[in-house]
């Protein structure tokens, strides 16, 4: 048998064990080779394993990307929404500001919370980054720091003693509250008002100053951002403390706040809305009398607490034989130690 006929031989019986197998003798070497059938037990144990459970995938988390404008402050905010509290305000006009002085409203930057340290350097200390301060002043008074401005959405770099860099304003100005109800408190609650965390915030000081006394019908933060979260903050003050709107201002907080209408208010700071110190009304006609609130009538003059000692300025100081005058001493006052060294009228 020739060689030629031994292949051709070859090749049928090759083409024959193909198609008694169904193999794919025409497949080139890169196919996948066919997966094995399982086994009757393989089949039947797997029908009794209950089903592998369906596996999804989280969806990542968004990306959130701050404005340049957006501030870093982030007040901790309530339960209530704000367009739910400023419904619920009086709406009055403006009384007039017959009366009103910065000093009705006790002395500037009281240590309402007797910690030792002046609110002013209380609330740096709350909102500044990178803070540092003097020392020997138990980290109180502070000489720098960084503040993410939330009225002009701009960074300031702080330095002590430069006042035209950081104002803590009132958000509720003073003015303002006094023409809305402030001007029938006793001292004690204005004080509180003045003091309290809820009402203030450092911010950029020529922002602040052309804010003056304006509410919200007359001013508003330039950083749009920032203007739900103002708005809110006003109207917690407001309702903590029981104060009107005028129909102007409640009116661009509708505004406002119908661009954020989940907004909520801010949440209270746990401050009481009456200082729990002994303090005279130096406006008042009647000091001690009912309706000022000016002193309790239950303390005589020997239990009185060192803020009941005020002195106007330095002079006032000096006159009394009490200079210099150390924080903590009977009538230490910021607005008498302009260095904020703690040592007034040296």
């Amino acid at each position: 048998m020739t060689n030629q006929t031994l292949g051709r031989l070859s090749a049928a019986v090759a083409a024959a064990a193909c198609a008694l197998t169904f193999a794919a003798c025409g497949a080139t070497s890169s196919a996948a080779p066919a997966e094995p059938k399982p086994s009757l037990a393989e089949t039947a144990a797997a029908a009794t394993q209950p089903p592998a459970p369906e596996t999804t995938t989280a969806p990542a988390a968004p990306t959130v990307i701050a404005s340049e404008t957006e501030s870093a402050i982030e007040a901790p905010v309530g339960a209530d929404s704000a367009l739910a509290v400023l419904a619920a305000l009086s709406v009055k006009g403006r009384a007039p500001m017959t009366g009103y002085d910065r000093d009705r409203f006790g002395a500037a930057w009281l240590d309402a919370d007797r910690n030792g340290c002046d609110q002013r350097n209380d609330m740096l200390t709350r909102d500044l980054t990178a803070v540092v301060y003097e020392l020997g002043t138990h980290d109180c008074v502070v000489t720098s720091g960084d503040l993410a401005d939330p009225y002009t959405g701009t960074t300031i770099h702080f330095v002590k003693g430069d006042g035209t860099l950081v104002d803590i304003d009132h958000v509720v100005a003073l003015g303002n509250a006094w023409v809305t109800g402030a001007f029938n408190w006793p001292i004690k609650k204005r004080a509180a008002i003045a003091t309290d965390p809820l009402n203030l915030l450092p911010v950029d000081a020529s922002a602040n100053r052309q804010k003056g006394d304006g509410d919200a019908a007359t001013w508003l933060p330039s950083n749009k951002s920032y203007r739900c979260q103002y708005v809110a903050r006003q109207i917690a003050v407001k309702a903590k403390f029981g104060l009107w709107v005028t129909s102007p201002e409640k009116a661009v907080m509708e505004q406002v706040l119908a661009g954020c209408p989940g907004q909520a208010t801010l949440a209270d700071s746990g401050y009481p809305v009456e200082v729990p110190l002994n303090i005279t009304d130096p406006g008042a006609d009647d000091i001690g009398s009912s309706g000022s609130g000016s002193v309790d009538s239950s303390s005589d003059s020997s239990s009185l607490s060192s803020a009941t000692v005020y002195y106007e300025n330095c002079d006032a100081v000096r006159a009394a034989g009490a200079a210099p005058i150390y924080r903590g001493d009977p009538g230490y006052d910021s607005h008498l130690d302009g260095d904020g060294d703690g040592v007034a009228c040296e």
